[in-house]
């Protein structure tokens, strides 16, 4: 009876129990709707609506990510530094101490969400990283990646199996870690501490602009390698600890060998094939290409997460049978590298920090295996890097630069110690351990390499291979200084020319390359009969005995974007394949010129001195420098653009990269402002309206009319002599340029009245300097000279008869307060009268201290002001003026500043 008594209750209980759970849910009914306005907190977590609360957590770690990352990138340190230490700051060492934050933020119901999210991120991303590394790069340099790269491994899995023994034995019990041998502990924490960070080398590689050298081939080229066996060491030790026996283990590295088979021989000959099939690879890749190419990723994640290797090892095996050939992976990069960057990886690394906990380093043994670590993993890799690149023949600073970088472990080690953590191989103290070293290997990596191989040194080391200096900087050959005579001035030619290549300017260029180029041209036809008479042996052109060298130097900018990086890693086949390059290529070598090019792949902050660097390596006498016809650094011309004069000279990064460019020049320079120099007019017509009458004239009357070929190829040149090293510079120059048949200049001496004292407000001279240094280094050279003054008139009646009907020589009187008027007024009388030629020219030398120029406003920002302390006053004159002529402004640079 009792029995009964009790069952009857209990059913009683249950029954009132599901009864009064089901009136509170049919009485509260459906969620609410209105949200906020119903009462409901915006971060309230709702497992049917998760977006809302989701939303709230990527915002949050988005925008302090991006906060920290700015001081960060100054210091020239990765944005995963940024990630981790705000995933730190979020977790329990931080933030997560206040009290409900996590509740609030993030409760432990949404990090499924979170996660989800995280990985996915993480599965796109080591496709990626698959996509990055280009296993040509292996096989071209294949020797010393394989010295260099099996040093850098072995000594540091060794030493990181030695250290391990104390962690397995001090931490493997703390907290819920699985139970797994020594051996598999000691092969996960061997692969943590051989491991290299190659997106963040690349990274810092092409920041410092190493690529090209013997240092960047030789890490880039171990890297590779170092990176795909530490991605296949981590699958193993992944499956071994998701498999109790050992047979079990061994079947599921052989699934995963023949998945790695199948991809390589079965799969990538298709799949290369219907990317040629679809023009993918010629073209660029198509949607449904790029929906084939992201169902690779996600198929060959899920089948090896299936089989107890970790998702993210499939993702990397696809990226890795991806062509590279036409630019594809670099294509494929650009469609998705935002979205994991922006939004999906810095979650994944948020989610790192999270998991870090700093009050676990809580006493002095802990603290003893956080240095313990750190050394391990520096001087592992430094001295296995450091002892096989000199094996290899480098010297030792190049190779202790080597293992420095090799020590580099970034988010590519987060990512196995994330992995490790989640399969419970390591405890969250020593997870906690391996993250403090992991950031503080990578924000030293580009301290220590800036420090140990400078740009200065790995010019003289290049100078020192050549042959060129000793190994104190001595010069092994005899320098020969040019002097000041009037035959050297009048044959003194630009023998090595850098230009600097812009879309937007090629057709001057090309224009100022046949000038340069072509000192035997046609003849005119009064020349032509004088040469009838005389016997000729052969009808072929004259070629100089040495003809002009000419290297063209493309800068691509570098971003943060991943795409940017694998620009510069494909570096030699992006120069072959750029349409600028060839064709600037092509129409030098047409011109008897002897033509090189690069493109270059630099940060918009440092155009400058890539430029500079080049005119050093290359060894050049000028550089030209085109002005940007939209008033920018920037080169998107797919939708081309007309922006007003104003606009034109006052854009402030392209302004700061001529300032720049002319502070740091090592040669001579030569700013070209172009206005339709080569016979094309800018486009300054207004859009046409449309015709009143419908007829066949009028439907046709809004084609582009063709343009007749130029019968009149001839340029006028105009040139204002005042004085000073830029100057002369500049005269000689523009003798090069009459040499050629169809130039005709006219130089304007100008003279200052005799006893003209007047006081200006402000001078060029006193102009704000770009660099004091420079400004105090040459202002003794920019002053006019007693020898400026019978230069030209020695000349006048010296200069070679060829030269004599096509070299006029005028005087002009003026003071400092009415040059530039005087000046513009003459040029306007010179030159950009004929608009049937093809284009005239102004040439100006660029300091001239003495010249009025403009006062800055308070607004501090003058237009005229920033033109004329760039390319001086008579070159912002000439250059803002209406005068139908394009400008060149040239400064003495290098042995230039010696005339």
């Amino acid at each position: 009876m009792a029995t009964i008594t009790a069952t009857v209750t209990e059913t009683l209980l249950s029954t009132l129990t599901t009864t009064g759970t089901a009136a509170a849910t049919t009485t509260s009914g459906p969620p609410p709707q209105g949200g906020i306005l119903e009462g409901v907190l915006p971060n309230t977590f709702i497992s049917s609506n998760p977006i809302q609360l989701f939303i709230i957590q990527a915002g949050i770690i988005i925008i302090l990510c991006r906060l920290l990352h700015y001081p960060l990138s100054l210091l020239g340190q990765p944005r995963v530094i940024a990630e981790v230490i705000g995933g730190i700051l979020l977790g329990p060492s931080v933030l997560a101490r206040i009290p409900g934050f996590t509740n609030a933020i993030f409760p432990t119901a949404s990090m499924p969400v979170l996660n989800n999210a995280a990985n996915l991120g993480l599965v796109l991303f080591l496709f990626l990283i698959g996509l990055e590394v280009d296993i040509r790069m292996f096989t071209s340099n294949w020797r010393v990646a394989l010295s260099v790269g099996l040093a850098g491994m072995i000594l540091p899995f060794g030493l990181g199996c030695a250290i391990a023994y104390g962690l397995y034995h001090q931490f493997h019990n703390d907290g819920n870690t699985v139970d797994i041998s020594f051996g598999v502990y000691a092969l996960f924490i061997g692969t943590a501490l051989a491991i290299t960070a190659f997106p963040v080398l690349c990274r810092i590689l092409s920041e410092l602009n190493m690529l090209g050298t013997p240092v960047g081939v030789t890490v880039l080229a171990a890297g590779v390698g170092n990176d795909v066996v530490g991605w296949v060491l981590l699958a193993l030790c992944v499956a071994l600890v998701n498999n109790g026996s050992g047979l079990t283990a061994l079947w599921v590295l052989l699934v995963a060998v023949g998945w790695v088979l199948f991809l390589v021989f079965a799969v990538r000959p298709v799949f290369h094939w219907a990317l040629r099939r679809t023009g993918s690879i010629q073209n660029g890749p198509t949607q449904g290409m790029i929906a084939v190419t992201v169902l690779l990723v996600l198929t060959s994640s899920w089948f090896t997460s299936i089989i107890g290797v970790h998702a993210i090892f499939g993702a990397f095996l696809v990226g890795l049978i991806c062509p590279h050939d036409g630019g594809f992976a670099i294509h494929v990069t650009e469609k998705i590298e935002d979205l994991v960057t922006v939004l999906l990886l810095p979650l994944y690394f948020a989610l790192s920090g999270l998991s870090t906990n700093l009050g676990l380093l809580n006493d002095g043994i802990t603290w003893g295996y956080v240095v313990g670590v750190i050394a391990v993993a520096f001087s592992g890799k430094i001295i296995g890097g450091t002892l096989a690149a000199k094996a290899m023949k480098l010297v030792w600073r190049e190779s202790f630069t080597i293992g420095v970088l090799m020590s580099c472990k970034g988010l590519v080690e987060l990512i196995v110690l994330n992995i490790g953590l989640q399969a419970r191989i390591l405890s969250q103290r020593t997870f906690t351990i391996f993250v403090v070293m992991a950031l503080i290997t990578t924000v030293s990596t580009t301290p220590l390499t800036k420090w140990l191989y400078p740009p200065w040194y790995r010019k003289k080391l290049e100078q020192w291979k050549r042959g060129e200096i000793d190994w104190d900087g001595k010069p092994l050959q005899p320098d020969t200084s040019q002097s000041n005579s009037i035959t050297q001035v009048q044959d003194a030619k630009i023998r090595r020319l850098l230009v600097y290549l812009r879309l937007d300017s090629l057709p001057s260029l090309f224009t100022f390359i046949s000038l340069l180029g072509d000192e035997h041209v046609t003849p005119k036809p009064e020349e032509a009969s004088k040469l009838e008479g005389t016997e000729q042996t052969s009808s072929a052109p004259v070629i100089r005995k040495r003809p002009l060298e000419v290297h063209a130097l493309r800068i691509v900018e570098l971003t943060e974007r991943t795409s940017s990086v694998m620009k510069v890693t494909e570096g030699d086949d992006y120069t072959r394949r750029d349409p600028v390059v060839n064709a600037f290529r092509t129409f030098s070598r047409l011109h008897d010129v002897a033509v090189s090019g690069n493109v270059v792949v630099a940060p918009e902050d440092s155009y400058a001195q890539t430029v500079v660097a080049q005119a050093s390596n290359q060894e050049s006498d000028f550089v030209l420098i085109p002005w940007s016809e939209v008033g920018s650094n920037k080169e998107d011309q797919s939708v081309p653009f007309k922006v007003s004069p104003e606009d034109r000279f006052s854009g402030k990064s392209h302004l700061e990269f001529i300032q720049t460019a002319l502070a740091k020049a090592v040669c001579n320079t030569g700013i070209f402002i172009g206005k339709g120099f080569g016979g094309v007019a800018p486009a300054d017509r207004s859009r046409p309206g449309l015709s009143r009458t419908v007829s066949s004239v009028s439907m046709r009357s809004q084609r582009e009319m063709a343009l007749l070929p130029l019968t009149d190829k001839s340029h006028k040149v105009f040139f204002p002599y005042l004085g000073g090293v830029d100057d002369r510079v500049a005269l000689r120059f523009v003798l090069q340029l009459a040499k050629n048949p169809l130039i005709t200049v006219t130089i304007a001496h100008l003279n200052y009245t005799e006893g003209d004292d007047e006081i200006v407000a402000v001078s060029e001279g006193n102009l704000d300097p770009i660099s004091p240094m420079s400004l105090s280094k040459h202002a003794i050279n920019t002053e006019i000279t007693a020898q400026d003054s019978s230069l030209l008139a020695t000349l006048q009646s010296n200069i070679s008869p060829e030269l004599a009907n096509r070299v006029h020589f005028t005087e002009l009187s003026v003071s400092p307060s009415s040059a530039v008027r005087r000046v513009i007024e003459l040029a306007t009388d010179t030159v950009g009268k004929n608009s049937r030629n093809a284009g005239d020219i102004v040439i100006v030398g660029r300091r001239h201290p003495r010249l009025p120029a403009t006062q800055r406003t308070i607004d501090q920002s003058n237009t005229e002001y920033d033109m004329q302390k760039t390319i001086g006053v008579f070159g912002q004159a000439m250059a803002m003026s209406d005068l139908k002529a394009s400008v060149l402004v040239v400064q003495a640079g290098g042995t230039g500043l010696e005339q």
